[in-house]
Protein backbone atom coordinates (compact mmCIF):
# COMPACT_ATOMS: atom_id res chain seq x y z
CA UNK A 1 0.00 0.00 0.00
CA UNK A 2 2.83 2.46 0.85
CA UNK A 3 4.44 1.75 -2.50
CA UNK A 4 1.17 2.60 -4.21
CA UNK A 5 0.90 5.96 -2.41
CA UNK A 6 4.56 6.66 -3.21
CA UNK A 7 3.90 5.94 -6.89
CA UNK A 8 0.84 8.18 -6.86
CA UNK A 9 2.84 11.01 -5.27
CA UNK A 10 5.52 10.79 -7.96
CA UNK A 11 2.94 10.80 -10.73
CA UNK A 12 1.14 13.81 -9.25
CA UNK A 13 4.40 15.77 -9.04
CA UNK A 14 5.16 14.92 -12.64
CA UNK A 15 1.68 15.95 -13.71
CA UNK A 16 1.48 19.36 -12.01
CA UNK A 17 5.14 20.29 -12.07
CA UNK A 18 6.41 23.01 -14.45
CA UNK A 19 7.13 22.16 -18.03
CA UNK A 20 10.70 22.17 -19.28
CA UNK A 21 11.59 25.56 -20.78
CA UNK A 22 13.96 25.39 -23.72
CA UNK A 23 15.72 28.44 -25.09
CA UNK A 24 14.05 29.27 -28.39
CA UNK A 25 16.32 31.11 -30.81
CA UNK A 26 15.07 34.25 -32.53
CA UNK A 27 13.80 33.57 -36.04
CA UNK A 28 12.99 35.69 -39.07
CA UNK A 29 9.37 36.39 -39.96
CA UNK A 30 7.68 36.74 -43.32
CA UNK A 31 5.41 39.53 -42.07
CA UNK A 32 7.42 42.30 -43.75
CA UNK A 33 9.77 44.88 -42.26
CA UNK A 34 8.46 47.70 -40.11
CA UNK A 35 10.30 50.95 -39.41
CA UNK A 36 9.79 54.52 -38.21
CA UNK A 37 9.33 55.86 -34.69
CA UNK A 38 9.05 59.64 -35.06
CA UNK A 39 6.62 60.91 -32.45
CA UNK A 40 4.98 63.87 -30.76
CA UNK A 41 2.90 64.26 -27.62
CA UNK A 42 -0.75 64.10 -28.63
CA UNK A 43 -1.56 67.52 -27.11
CA UNK A 44 1.38 69.30 -28.79
CA UNK A 45 2.02 70.15 -32.44
CA UNK A 46 5.34 69.68 -34.17
CA UNK A 47 7.25 68.60 -37.28
CA UNK A 48 10.51 66.74 -37.87
CA UNK A 49 12.56 65.37 -40.75
CA UNK A 50 15.09 62.62 -40.01
CA UNK A 51 17.32 60.24 -41.92
CA UNK A 52 16.31 56.59 -41.79
CA UNK A 53 19.68 55.85 -40.18
CA UNK A 54 18.63 58.03 -37.22
CA UNK A 55 15.35 56.22 -36.64
CA UNK A 56 15.14 53.88 -33.62
CA UNK A 57 14.79 50.14 -33.85
CA UNK A 58 11.04 49.49 -33.60
CA UNK A 59 10.46 46.80 -30.96
CA UNK A 60 6.99 45.29 -30.54
CA UNK A 61 6.39 43.57 -27.21
CA UNK A 62 3.47 41.18 -26.75
CA UNK A 63 2.65 41.13 -23.07
CA UNK A 64 -0.04 40.85 -20.36
CA UNK A 65 -0.48 42.10 -16.83
CA UNK A 66 -0.58 38.51 -15.52
CA UNK A 67 2.47 37.30 -17.44
CA UNK A 68 5.34 36.82 -14.98
CA UNK A 69 7.86 35.90 -17.69
CA UNK A 70 7.05 39.17 -19.45
CA UNK A 71 8.62 41.06 -16.54
CA UNK A 72 12.08 39.62 -17.30
CA UNK A 73 11.69 40.50 -20.98
CA UNK A 74 10.52 44.05 -20.32
CA UNK A 75 13.24 44.75 -17.75
CA UNK A 76 15.88 43.48 -20.19
CA UNK A 77 14.58 45.82 -22.90
CA UNK A 78 14.52 48.75 -20.47
CA UNK A 79 18.13 48.05 -19.49
CA UNK A 80 19.34 48.41 -23.09
CA UNK A 81 16.86 51.06 -24.28
CA UNK A 82 19.26 54.00 -23.95
CA UNK A 83 22.37 52.26 -25.28
CA UNK A 84 20.66 50.78 -28.36
CA UNK A 85 18.18 53.57 -29.08
CA UNK A 86 15.27 51.17 -29.45
CA UNK A 87 11.64 52.29 -29.30
CA UNK A 88 9.19 49.99 -27.50
CA UNK A 89 5.55 49.40 -28.37
CA UNK A 90 3.59 47.06 -26.07
CA UNK A 91 0.57 45.12 -27.31
CA UNK A 92 -1.46 43.68 -24.44
CA UNK A 93 -3.31 40.43 -24.96
CA UNK A 94 -7.06 41.01 -25.29
CA UNK A 95 -8.54 38.07 -27.23
CA UNK A 96 -10.26 35.70 -24.76
CA UNK A 97 -8.68 37.80 -22.02
CA UNK A 98 -10.35 38.64 -18.70
CA UNK A 99 -7.38 39.69 -16.54
CA UNK A 100 -5.84 42.52 -18.59
CA UNK A 101 -7.80 45.73 -19.35
CA UNK A 102 -4.98 47.46 -21.28
CA UNK A 103 -5.36 45.70 -24.62
CA UNK A 104 -7.92 45.86 -27.41
CA UNK A 105 -9.29 43.09 -29.61
CA UNK A 106 -8.35 44.99 -32.79
CA UNK A 107 -4.71 45.54 -31.85
CA UNK A 108 -4.32 42.02 -30.47
CA UNK A 109 -5.81 40.60 -33.67
CA UNK A 110 -3.35 42.64 -35.74
CA UNK A 111 -0.42 41.15 -33.82
CA UNK A 112 -1.80 37.62 -34.17
CA UNK A 113 -2.47 38.04 -37.90
CA UNK A 114 1.05 39.34 -38.56
CA UNK A 115 3.07 37.00 -36.37
CA UNK A 116 0.83 33.99 -35.68
CA UNK A 117 1.26 33.91 -31.88
CA UNK A 118 -1.17 34.54 -29.05
CA UNK A 119 0.83 33.70 -25.92
CA UNK A 120 3.16 36.27 -24.33
CA UNK A 121 5.97 37.10 -23.97
CA UNK A 122 6.97 37.76 -27.58
CA UNK A 123 9.35 40.44 -28.90
CA UNK A 124 9.55 41.46 -32.58
CA UNK A 125 12.37 43.65 -33.90
CA UNK A 126 11.55 45.85 -36.92
CA UNK A 127 8.83 43.43 -37.96
CA UNK A 128 11.43 40.99 -39.26
CA UNK A 129 12.91 39.04 -36.32
CA UNK A 130 10.78 37.41 -33.62
CA UNK A 131 11.82 36.11 -30.21
CA UNK A 132 9.29 33.95 -28.35
CA UNK A 133 9.56 33.41 -24.59
CA UNK A 134 11.96 34.65 -21.92
CA UNK A 135 14.60 31.91 -22.04
CA UNK A 136 17.85 32.68 -23.85
CA UNK A 137 20.90 30.67 -24.81
CA UNK A 138 22.94 33.89 -25.01
CA UNK A 139 24.86 35.35 -22.07
CA UNK A 140 21.70 37.22 -21.05
CA UNK A 141 18.46 38.54 -22.49
CA UNK A 142 20.11 41.96 -22.62
CA UNK A 143 22.94 40.72 -24.83
CA UNK A 144 20.57 38.83 -27.13
CA UNK A 145 18.21 41.80 -27.46
CA UNK A 146 21.12 44.17 -28.09
CA UNK A 147 22.24 42.13 -31.08
CA UNK A 148 18.71 41.93 -32.47
CA UNK A 149 18.09 45.66 -32.00
CA UNK A 150 21.23 46.60 -33.92
CA UNK A 151 20.35 44.79 -37.14
CA UNK A 152 20.85 46.83 -40.31
CA UNK A 153 17.77 47.11 -42.54
CA UNK A 154 19.75 48.71 -45.39
CA UNK A 155 17.23 51.51 -46.00
CA UNK A 156 18.41 55.05 -46.70
CA UNK A 157 16.52 58.28 -47.23
CA UNK A 158 14.48 60.67 -45.10
CA UNK A 159 11.12 60.70 -43.39
CA UNK A 160 9.07 63.77 -42.46
CA UNK A 161 6.31 63.65 -39.86
CA UNK A 162 4.09 66.49 -38.68
CA UNK A 163 1.39 66.39 -36.02
CA UNK A 164 -1.13 69.22 -35.62
CA UNK A 165 -3.14 68.92 -32.43
CA UNK A 166 -6.58 70.41 -33.07
CA UNK A 167 -8.25 69.47 -29.76
CA UNK A 168 -7.79 67.21 -26.77
CA UNK A 169 -9.08 64.27 -28.82
CA UNK A 170 -8.29 65.11 -32.46
CA UNK A 171 -5.40 66.06 -34.69
CA UNK A 172 -3.96 65.89 -38.20
CA UNK A 173 -1.01 63.67 -39.10
CA UNK A 174 1.07 64.49 -42.18
CA UNK A 175 3.84 62.25 -43.52
CA UNK A 176 6.34 62.22 -46.35
CA UNK A 177 8.86 59.52 -47.25
CA UNK A 178 11.86 60.06 -49.51
CA UNK A 179 13.66 56.72 -49.96
CA UNK A 180 17.10 56.90 -51.58
CA UNK A 181 17.93 53.21 -51.52
CA UNK A 182 14.94 51.42 -53.00
CA UNK A 183 16.44 47.92 -53.15
CA UNK A 184 14.92 46.60 -49.92
CA UNK A 185 11.62 48.40 -50.43
CA UNK A 186 11.37 47.32 -54.07
CA UNK A 187 12.19 43.72 -53.13
CA UNK A 188 9.32 43.69 -50.63
CA UNK A 189 6.96 45.18 -53.21
CA UNK A 190 8.08 42.61 -55.80
CA UNK A 191 7.02 39.88 -53.35
CA UNK A 192 3.47 41.23 -53.45
CA UNK A 193 3.67 43.32 -50.27
CA UNK A 194 2.23 46.80 -49.92
CA UNK A 195 3.76 49.65 -47.92
CA UNK A 196 1.60 51.95 -45.80
CA UNK A 197 2.09 54.72 -43.27
CA UNK A 198 0.38 54.36 -39.89
CA UNK A 199 -0.16 56.45 -36.80
CA UNK A 200 0.36 54.45 -33.61
CA UNK A 201 -1.16 56.07 -30.52
CA UNK A 202 0.80 55.09 -27.43
CA UNK A 203 0.13 55.62 -23.72
CA UNK A 204 3.40 56.31 -21.90
CA UNK A 205 2.33 54.47 -18.75
CA UNK A 206 -0.89 52.90 -17.46
CA UNK A 207 -1.38 52.05 -13.80
CA UNK A 208 -3.06 48.72 -13.02
CA UNK A 209 -2.30 47.62 -9.47
CA UNK A 210 -4.37 44.46 -9.91
CA UNK A 211 -1.87 43.09 -12.40
CA UNK A 212 -0.65 39.81 -10.93
CA UNK A 213 2.89 40.02 -12.34
CA UNK A 214 3.58 42.85 -9.89
CA UNK A 215 4.64 45.64 -12.25
CA UNK A 216 1.80 47.97 -11.30
CA UNK A 217 2.71 50.55 -13.96
CA UNK A 218 2.76 49.29 -17.53
CA UNK A 219 4.69 51.36 -20.10
CA UNK A 220 4.49 51.94 -23.88
CA UNK A 221 0.90 50.67 -24.21
CA UNK A 222 -0.40 50.78 -27.80
CA UNK A 223 -3.92 52.20 -27.60
CA UNK A 224 -4.71 52.63 -31.29
CA UNK A 225 -3.38 52.06 -34.82
CA UNK A 226 -4.68 54.20 -37.70
CA UNK A 227 -3.69 53.77 -41.35
CA UNK A 228 -2.65 57.11 -42.85
CA UNK A 229 -2.24 56.00 -46.44
CA UNK A 230 -0.61 53.54 -48.82
CA UNK A 231 2.70 54.34 -50.48
CA UNK A 232 2.78 53.74 -54.22
CA UNK A 233 6.19 53.98 -55.87
CA UNK A 234 4.77 53.58 -59.38
CA UNK A 235 2.31 56.45 -58.99
CA UNK A 236 4.81 58.47 -56.92
CA UNK A 237 2.47 58.62 -53.93
CA UNK A 238 5.03 59.22 -51.19
CA UNK A 239 3.15 61.55 -48.84
CA UNK A 240 -0.24 62.03 -47.30
CA UNK A 241 -2.34 63.53 -44.52
CA UNK A 242 -5.17 62.25 -42.35
CA UNK A 243 -7.41 63.54 -39.57
CA UNK A 244 -7.30 61.34 -36.47
CA UNK A 245 -9.60 60.90 -33.49
CA UNK A 246 -7.49 59.75 -30.57
CA UNK A 247 -8.52 56.70 -28.53
CA UNK A 248 -8.94 57.31 -24.81
CA UNK A 249 -6.01 56.74 -22.48
CA UNK A 250 -6.48 54.10 -19.80
CA UNK A 251 -5.60 56.76 -17.24
CA UNK A 252 -3.85 60.13 -17.18
CA UNK A 253 -3.07 62.37 -20.16
CA UNK A 254 0.10 60.88 -21.61
CA UNK A 255 -0.74 59.82 -25.17
CA UNK A 256 1.72 60.28 -28.02
CA UNK A 257 1.39 59.84 -31.79
CA UNK A 258 4.05 57.82 -33.66
CA UNK A 259 4.69 57.46 -37.40
CA UNK A 260 5.30 53.84 -38.45
CA UNK A 261 5.90 52.52 -41.97
CA UNK A 262 4.71 48.94 -42.33
CA UNK A 263 4.88 46.38 -45.11
CA UNK A 264 1.72 44.30 -45.40
CA UNK A 265 1.67 40.85 -46.91
CA UNK A 266 -1.17 40.00 -49.32
CA UNK A 267 -4.03 38.19 -47.64
CA UNK A 268 -3.87 34.42 -47.98
CA UNK A 269 -6.89 32.68 -49.45
CA UNK A 270 -7.62 29.46 -47.57
CA UNK A 271 -8.55 26.45 -49.64
CA UNK A 272 -12.07 25.17 -48.94
CA UNK A 273 -12.16 22.25 -46.56
CA UNK A 274 -8.70 22.95 -45.13
CA UNK A 275 -8.75 23.68 -41.43
CA UNK A 276 -6.13 25.86 -39.78
CA UNK A 277 -4.39 23.93 -36.98
CA UNK A 278 -4.87 25.44 -33.49
CA UNK A 279 -2.14 27.65 -32.10
CA UNK A 280 0.10 26.20 -29.42
CA UNK A 281 0.36 28.37 -26.35
CA UNK A 282 3.77 29.36 -24.99
CA UNK A 283 5.02 26.45 -22.83
CA UNK A 284 6.49 28.94 -20.36
CA UNK A 285 2.98 29.87 -19.20
CA UNK A 286 0.44 27.45 -17.74
CA UNK A 287 0.36 23.76 -16.83
CA UNK A 288 0.72 20.75 -19.12
CA UNK A 289 -2.94 19.73 -19.21
CA UNK A 290 -2.40 16.73 -21.46
CA UNK A 291 0.32 15.39 -19.18
CA UNK A 292 -1.94 15.90 -16.17
CA UNK A 293 -4.79 13.97 -17.75
CA UNK A 294 -2.56 11.09 -18.79
CA UNK A 295 -1.00 10.86 -15.34
CA UNK A 296 -4.38 10.85 -13.60
CA UNK A 297 -5.47 7.99 -15.84
CA UNK A 298 -2.40 6.03 -14.79
CA UNK A 299 -3.09 6.84 -11.13
CA UNK A 300 -6.68 5.62 -11.21
CA UNK A 301 -5.63 2.55 -13.16
CA UNK A 302 -2.99 1.73 -10.58
CA UNK A 303 -5.49 2.20 -7.77
CA UNK A 304 -8.00 -0.21 -9.30
CA UNK A 305 -5.30 -2.80 -9.99
CA UNK A 306 -4.18 -2.53 -6.37
CA UNK A 307 -7.70 -3.13 -5.11
CA UNK A 308 -7.95 -6.27 -7.19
Amino acid sequence: MRKSFFLIGILLLAAVGPTLSVAAPATTTDAGILFGGQSFNANQSGSSTVNFSELPSVVEVYTATWCSNCVDVEHALENIENTTGLQQYHTHRAINEAQDPLGSIEIDQRFHDRYGVMAPPVVVFNGSVIKVGSVTDAESLESEFTGLAQQNMDISGTSTFAWNSTSNTTGTATWDINPLNLSVIQWQLDQGSSLSAYAWIVEASASFEEGTNGLGDYPHVVRGIVELGEINMTSNILSGSANITLPPAYDGNDLSVHLIYQFNQPAEVEEPGVETPPLVENPEEGLPAASLLASLCVIFGAAFIRRD
